[in-house]
């Protein structure tokens, strides 16, 4: 019998004390009933098939009652149910959208077979922690290494759509043929790039995105094989990839292969590689790294002059997103934690208080004989019920939400879709509401139905102080220090977007449109060839009412592309990459430093005059002065001489700093020079793509004009990223001022929820001492008494919060101190105003119930019994 009174305990104990015995008499009878061995046996079966469906039954219908009884408690009391249902479901929404971010970018595997095999490849040097390769260093190492199952090389490239209706820029990579084997990918149709597509002088080939497959090729199943031409080069279609397929970044949509020849390998100082290898089974990253470090020791002794400091380190792949990106993504998670933990926290308060009410109805049923479980079970229904439909609204909120938070996902991930709500983050948010219902609502809930008996029935207005009082106070504070934390994080937040935005970048972003005419090689290889273009360009568009300036420059300021690093060698000195002697490198045309509004601090812009035939000169950036001449003024520095880019330059001017990799950045050596002055076919990366114009009308009215502009010059030309400087500028802090709109919205949540736990406290306080204020007006007790008594509870509450709220909030700013672009973390001003806004939350969640005490009628309070 043993074993069946433990499957008894299936039923509720409820059940269990009323029919236990009876079921225990049935079940010994049929026992001996059993005639043998055999019979008894298959009785044992069956009598665990019925316990479970007869005790799932009692449990369903016991459930039907108590979400029956829920139901009518609800609609006597709907002030309360649709409070801890809104309450429950601002915490479960702002967790739950915060998590799909945090899930998408952080813990969610890269698309990949066996992603955590998969690492990328850098050189190192005393300058750069992670530098490109050089395509001679990378083939040595593949060469020489063990600890890879295979290795790939990819470079960022894109080009000229044409024969795919009108011409498209689109964004891709060029691959060695290892590489997508490296990443174990399949096309979706054709076949992926063979080794003889990969050799100097084969036929171009080409594989499409599934995205480019769709919209510019309408998803034809029969474009295996078509010719399209990319940069007026012919390429044959391979295959298409599939949907989920984006690499190296979300914006790829071609492939192409490198097809290196071996001129290729002759300059070991050429970087601009990036390698992808996958590790052998059994290999760890540890050991993978140490066999790279004897590789480049090795090509040090090989190669002492340019290899000098030269080493080589490993990433996981899944290591792409920055610090800074975490950092936001963390300050997310711990906004949203904060709102759940106020939110929760109120609810636990308000079901606290709400039990504290139904004491008289919890010892009524007692005394007709309801047992401990079957109230605590009720309540658990109540509580459970409440969570989900606030869980429920919730993820609706998250829904709503999510499509907000897409800025903070980086675009340099591999991923083709954006975070969603979907079944891991449904799992996460079922989780989580089950805990709110239970752990915050089932627990005071326990505290004080667990507690009802017939005490229960003497009890009336006065009851609920003491212990039960201290609990409510400790959540109240709690609430506040959480609220303490978002405010002080959110101000700090605010106070370092506001430096940052305040930041001067070196130009005049203001009334600048710019947009991408991305021109092809080989047509515009010829130098004469694309000053013509350029001339015809500028003219025109010059020309255009309101126009009053225009350029072409390699690489926009702040734009997606920064800008080549290059050696910088002084004094006629041969150039040596140990020095860590680089500049940025721009090829500009004459007016550039007029239509962004740089200032020349000395010299001159560049001219028509600076052709081949003339001394090579450039434009250099104070800060290149500053670091390379540093006993020189920007006077003094016009006709010093330098190596830069395989010519002798002289300083023809000075050019004020421009941040080009950001307003957090510090402005890097810059240096500039004339388009004209190049030979053809010499650094084709870097000529002039970029069209910037100035003007005093609105920018995006001039945007229509110039296309038609430039169609009318160059008809198989397009025109691409047309955007607004402003809007350049402002992309560079996007996913900060998403961050910080986010935050502050919490920090708004909890605000409000830490007010209204305040006003809710002091309500119950006041109606729970109605009696002890009628008294104390009866004895003599002057207004200022009890409005004393009531605010001074209400300021030991706010102190509680506050103190330790300041040490948490300096705490997280110590966290975060990388995002707060020189705020410090104590920032007095930021702690001032959060500590203000609570005394204000504290003053206005006090006010109705300081009115409340001041309006009691003693002889009504005296009677309330």
């Amino acid at each position: 019998m043993g074993f069946y009174n433990l499957l008894l305990h299936l039923y509720p104990a409820s059940f269990r004390n009323e029919y236990g015995q009876e079921m225990r008499t049935l079940f010994a009878r049929r026992r001996r009933e059993a005639g043998g061995r055999l019979d008894a046996l298959f009785l044992w079966p069956q009598t665990i098939a019925e316990v479970i469906v007869n005790a799932a039954l009692v449990h369903g219908d016991l459930l039907r009652q108590d979400s029956s009884y829920t139901a009518r408690m609800i609609r006597r009391a709907p002030g309360f149910a649709v409070t801890a249902v809104l309450i429950v479901a601002l915490g479960i929404g702002a967790t739950t959208a915060a998590f799909s971010v945090t899930d998408f970018v952080l813990l969610r595997p890269l698309p990949f077979s066996e992603p955590d095999r998969l690492v990328k490849l850098y050189q190192r040097t005393p300058g750069y922690a992670r530098l490109e390769l050089s395509a001679a260093n990378y083939r040595d190492w593949k060469q020489g290494s063990t600890v890879f199952e295979r290795i790939g090389l990819y470079h960022m490239a894109a080009g000229n759509l044409i024969g795919a209706g009108e011409p498209l820029r689109v964004e891709g990579a060029s691959v060695s043929a290892d590489l997508l084997p490296t990443l174990r990918v399949q096309p979706l149709l054709g076949r992926l790039f063979a080794d003889a597509d990969d050799r100097a002088g084969a036929p171009g080939t080409i594989l499409l995105s599934y995205r480019l497959w769709q919209t510019q090729f309408g998803g034809d199943a029969g474009v295996v094989g078509r010719q399209v031409l990319l940069d007026a080069e012919s390429y044959t279609v391979l295959g298409v990839m599939p949907r989920e397929f984006r690499f190296p970044s979300s914006d790829a949509l071609f492939w192409t292969p490198l097809r290196f020849n071996e001129q290729m390998y002759v300059d070991r100082n050429d970087n601009w590689h990036y390698g992808v290898g996958r590790l052998r089974a059994g290999v760890s990253f540890e050991q993978a790294q140490a066999e790279m470090d004897v590789l480049a020791a090795r090509s040090k002794q090989q190669f002492p002059a340019e290899n000098k400091d030269v080493g080589a380190i490993l990433y996981r792949l899944s290591d792409g997103v920055s610090q800074q990106a975490k950092l936001l993504l963390y300050a997310l998670c711990g906004a949203a934690g904060c709102v759940l933990l106020i939110a929760c926290a109120n609810l636990a308060n308000l079901l606290l208080a709400r039990a504290l009410e139904r004491r008289r109805e919890l010892a009524v049923r007692t005394a007709m004989g309801a047992g401990r479980e079957r109230m605590i079970r009720q309540l658990m229904t109540e509580s459970l019920l409440l969570a989900v439909f606030g869980g429920a609204i919730g993820v609706m909120i998250a829904y709503a939400a999510v499509p907000l938070l897409n800025r903070l996902v980086p675009t340099t991930l591999p991923l083709a879709s954006a975070p969603t709500v979907d079944l891991r983050v449904l799992l996460f948010a079922i989780g989580l509401t089950a805990v709110t219902g239970l752990a915050f609502g089932l627990a005071p809930l326990l505290r004080i139905g667990g507690e009802a008996d017939l005490g229960g029935l003497r009890e009336g207005t006065r009851s609920g102080g003491g212990r039960r009082e201290g609990v409510r106070s400790t959540l109240v504070v709690v609430e506040i220090a959480a609220s303490v934390v978002l405010l002080v994080s959110a101000g700090l937040l605010m106070r370092a977007l506001w430096n940052i935005q305040n930041t001067s970048p070196g130009f005049r972003s203001e009334g600048v449109l710019t947009m991408q005419t991305p021109l092809p090689i080989p047509q515009f290889n010829k130098v004469v060839t694309r000053e013509a273009f350029y001339a015809r360009v500028i003219s025109n568009v010059r020309a255009l009412p309101g126009v009053t300036n225009a350029a072409f420059v390699s690489y926009l300021p702040m734009g997606r592309m920064k800008g080549g690093i290059w050696p910088v060698s002084l004094d006629g000195r041969p150039v040596n990459r140990s020095e860590n002697k680089n500049a940025f490198l721009r090829y500009v045309t004459p007016g550039y430093f007029a239509t962004l509004g740089i200032p020349i601090r000395s010299g001159r812009d560049t001219t028509d005059a600076d052709a081949q035939d003339r001394p090579f000169v450039a434009v250099v950036s104070e800060s290149f002065v500053k670091r390379y001449m540093p006993t020189e003024t920007p006077a003094s520095a016009l006709g010093h001489h330098f190596t830069f880019a395989f010519k002798d330059r002289v300083v023809a001017g000075v050019a004020g700093d421009v941040r080009m990799r950001g307003l957090e950045q510090e402005a890097e050596p810059q240096v500039y020079l004339p388009s004209r002055q190049v030979e053809d076919g010499w650094i084709i990366g870097y000529i002039p793509r970029a069209l910037l114009v100035r003007t005093t009308a609105p920018p995006e009215t001039l945007a229509a004009p110039i296309r038609t502009i430039i169609q009318q010059i160059e008809p198989a030309l397009p025109v691409a990223e047309v955007n607004t400087l402003t809007d350049v500028v402002e992309r560079d802090t996007a996913s900060r001022a998403v961050q910080v709109r986010v935050l502050g919205a919490f920090a708004v949540i909890a605000f409000v929820l830490a007010g209204i736990g305040i006003h809710g406290l002091l309500s119950f306080a006041v109606s729970q001492r109605t009696q002890e204020i009628g008294v104390r007006i009866a004895l003599g007790a002057q207004p200022r008494d009890i409005l004393t008594m009531v605010l001074r509870r209400s300021a030991v509450l706010a102190a509680a919060g506050v103190i330790p709220g300041i040490a948490l909030a300096y705490a997280a700013g110590r966290s975060m101190e990388a995002l707060l672009a020189g705020v410090k973390p104590a920032d007095a001003s930021t702690m001032a105003a959060a500590v203000t806004l609570v005394v204000v939350m504290t003053i206005v969640g006090s006010a109705m119930p300081t009115l409340r005490a001041l309006r009691v009628n003693p002889i009504t309070a005296i009677r309330v019994e």
